[in-house]
C-alpha cells in the first residue's frame, strides 16, 4: 500500500499533468534490501535567516554546503531536530521524507537525483522503501518549484586513508599547509602548535616501564591531581562496579575495584582530555564528547569480560583507546579553527555518513589520522595509537588489531541506541568472530549498561569542566 501523503502529492499534480496517475500506478513499496543504493534518494532539512530548505540529494554523497550555499545564494546549515522531529511526527515517516509534503520551504534538488530514471524513497515503515519512476519523481520537483544544482559529492570521490596508516603524516603536513603558513619542516608537535603533555601523564608512562611500580605509587601521582583523584574514585563509586561499601580513595578504588591497570589507564585518559579545550562550536544533534567519551570506555571494558581470558585484550588498554576513541575531533578544531565550524555544518546536514567523509573532503585528514598521530608523538601506548587509527577500518588485520575492532564494534552497537556522532554502520560477521564475541551477548551488555544511563551521564558531568 502506498502512503496517503505521498498519493495525495501525486494526486494534487495529476490536475496539471493526467500521465502522473501512470507514473502513479508504478509506483511500488519495496524492502530495503531491494533498493539499490546508488539510486536511493535521501532529503534534509536545512535553514536560515530567510527561511527552511529541503533539500534532496543521492544517498551516497554529502551534501558540500559551502557550495550549495554559493548556488543558492544562501547561509543555509541544519535546522533544529524539532522542525524535522514535527515533520516526521506529522505525516508518521520514521525519516525526514523526501517529497516535500507542505509547501513551507523551498526546495533544491541534486541534479543527479533528476537525472535517474528510478529512483527509491525511504517509506513511512522501517527498511522499506518506495521505488518510483524517474518521469514522476522529477514531475514531483518541478511542481514545487524546485531548483536544481550540483552541489554533493558521491561517497566514492572522497577517497578516506584507511589501509595506509604510513601515509597520515604527509597528510597531516600537507592539510595543515592548505590553511596554515607553517613550514612543514617542523616535527608534528611543533607543527600542531599542541601544548605539552600534562605532567601527571608523563608520570604515568614512566610509571607504565618501571617494573618495581606498585599501588602506592600510581596512587600517589593520582592523588597530586585532586580533580583527578576525584574522578577516579567516582568512577569505581558507580553502580556499574557494585563495589562494597564506600570507596573512600584512590588507594580504595585501586585495590577494591578497578585494579592497578585500569587506574593506570583510566587516568592517563582522564589527564590527556584536560589538555584541550572544548570546541566552542560543536557538532548539534551529537553525543557531547564526554559523554561519548563515558560510554565508550565503559562499554568496551564491558565487552571485554565477555571474552575468553586467553584471548582478551588488555581491559586497561581499551578503557584508555575508549576514552580518548574521539581525541582526534578536540585536535581538529584546535588545529583548524576557522574551518572547524564548515565542518561542523557538513557534519549535521550529512547525519547519514560518518564524519569522517566530511572531514576528508574539507581538511584533507580526518579526526582518527590526526588523533592517532598524535598519540604516537606522545608515546601512547602502540596498542592505543593503532585502536584510534583504525577504529572504523575492520578490515585491518595487522598489529593490535583486536583493539581497533573492539572499539568499532562498541560504537556501532552505541550509534545503533542514538549514542554517537552518526548513523550506524553494519558490523561484519567475522568480526564477531575475530574478536570472540557474539552480537546476542554484546547487545545484552549494552542493553544493561543502559539501565544505567543516568550515572553514565552524571560520570560524563564530573569530567566536563563545562558543566561543572
Amino acid at each position: 500500500m502506498i502512503p496517503a501523503p505521498f498519493t495525495q502529492a501525486v494526486e494534487s499534480l495529476t490536475k496539471a499533468m493526467p500521465e502522473a496517475a501512470e507514473w502513479l500506478s508504478q509506483v511500488s513499496r519495496v524492502a530495503a534490501g531491494s533498493a539499490p543504493a546508488q539510486q536511493r534518494v535521501r532529503a534534509v532539512l536545512l535553514h536560515d535567516a530567510y527561511g527552511q530548505m529541503h533539500v534532496v540529494t543521492p544517498e551516497l554523497s554529502a551534501i558540500d554546503l559551502e557550495r550549495l550555499n554559493i548556488e543558492m545564494q544562501r547561509e543555509l546549515r541544519a535546522a533544529p531536530q524539532e522542525a524535522r522531529q514535527g515533520i516526521q511526527d506529522r505525516f508518521n515517516w520514521p525519516v525526514y521524507p523526501v517529497v516535500p509534503f507542505t509547501p513551507q520551504a523551498e526546495v533544491a534538488v541534486d541534479q543527479r537525483v533528476l537525472d535517474l530514471t528510478e529512483t527509491y524513497l525511504p517509506a513511512n515503515e522501517p527498511d522499506t522503501f518506495l521505488k518510483v519512476p524517474g518521469q514522476l519523481m522529477r514531475a514531483l520537483m518541478a511542481e514545487v518549484k524546485s531548483r536544481s544544482g550540483t552541489f554533493s559529492v558521491g561517497l566514492p570521490q572522497i577517497k578516506v586513508n584507511h589501509l595506509e596508516p604510513e601515509e597520515d603524516l604527509d597528510q597531516i603536513k600537507q592539510a595543515i599547509q592548505s590553511f596554515t603558513s607553517l613550514r612543514i619542516q617542523k616535527r608534528l608537535e611543533d607543527t600542531l602548535e599542541m601544548p605539552p603533555l600534562p605532567e601527571t601523564a608523563r608520570r604515568i608512562i614512566n610509571l607504565r616501564v618501571d617494573p618495581n611500580a606498585g599501588i602506592s605509587d600510581l596512587a600517589d601521582i593520582v592523588e597530586t591531581d585532586p580533580s583527578l583523584a576525584a574522578q577516579v574514585v567516582s568512577w569505581a563509586s558507580s553502580s556499574f562496579y557494585a563495589a562494597p561499601g564506600k570507596i573512600r580513595s584512590v588507594q580504595d578504588a585501586i585495590v577494591r575495584v578497578l585494579g592497578f591497570d585500569l587506574v593506570m589507564n583510566l587516568s592517563m585518559g582522564l589527564a590527556l582530555g584536560k589538555v584541550l579545550d572544548m570546541p566552542k562550536d560543536e557538532i548539534e544533534g551529537h553525543t557531547p564528547y564526554w559523554e561519548q567519551a563515558v560510554w565508550t570506555a565503559t562499554f568496551t571494558g564491558a565487552l571485554a569480560t565477555l571474552i575468553p581470558r586467553e584471548s582478551r585484550p588488555e581491559t586497561g588498554l581499551l578503557y584508555l583507546a575508549g576514552l580518548l576513541h574521539n581525541y582526534g575531533y578536540l585536535v581538529l578544531a584546535h588545529v583548524f579553527p576557522p574551518h572547524f565550524s564548515l565542518v561542523c555544518r557538513s557534519a549535521e546536514v550529512n547525519h547519514h555518513v560518518d564524519p569522517e567523509f566530511c572531514e576528508q573532503h574539507l581538511l584533507g585528514i580526518t579526526r582518527e589520522q590526526i588523533g592517532s598521530s598524535l598519540m604516537r608523538v606522545w608515546n601512547m601506548p602502540e596498542e592505543v595509537v593503532n585502536a584510534l587509527r583504525h577504529q572504523k577500518n575492520p578490515q585491518y588485520l595487522g598489529e593490535h588489531a583486536a583493539y581497533g575492532h573492539m572499539l568499532y564494534i562498541a560504537t556501532q552497537l552505541l550509534r545503533s541506541k542514538g549514542i554517537g556522532d552518526s548513523a550506524e554502520r553494519p558490523i561484519p560477521p567475522e568480526l564477531w568472530e575475530a574478536a570472540g564475541l557474539t552480537e546476542e551477548e554484546a547487545r545484552q551488555a549494552l542493553d544493561e549498561l543502559l539501565l544505567m544511563s543516568d550515572e553514565m551521564k552524571m560520570l560524563a558531568n564530573n569530567l566536563d569542566p563545562a558543566a561543572a
